[in-house]
């Protein structure tokens, strides 16, 4: 997902050498500038590690909840899932 902003800030990040001159590389190759490659990086990590976060406190609060399943009636479902029951 592309980051779209009117408003925007910078930040400094320390890279390995070998990372920069790849990062170099991609944006050479792409026609897009590091800043945009780099910038596109972090909106898909960050998605994709606050997914993450939001499951794990999404399972924790099912805990707490009491919406839980054993670990045999769960592998009895999927047993009976995988066998056509």
């Amino acid at each position: 997902m592309s980051v779209q902003s009117t408003q925007s800030t910078t930040v400094t990040v320390r890279l390995p050498r070998s990372l920069q001159e790849q990062l170099a590389k991609l944006a050479g190759h792409t026609q897009r500038s590091k800043s945009y490659i780099a910038r596109e990086a972090i909106n898909a990590y960050v998605e994709r590690e606050l997914e993450i976060v939001q499951g794990i406190e999404q399972g924790l609060a099912d805990i707490e909840a009491g919406r839980v399943v054993s670990h045999e009636n769960a592998a009895r479902r999927i047993q009976n899932a995988a066998s056509g029951k």
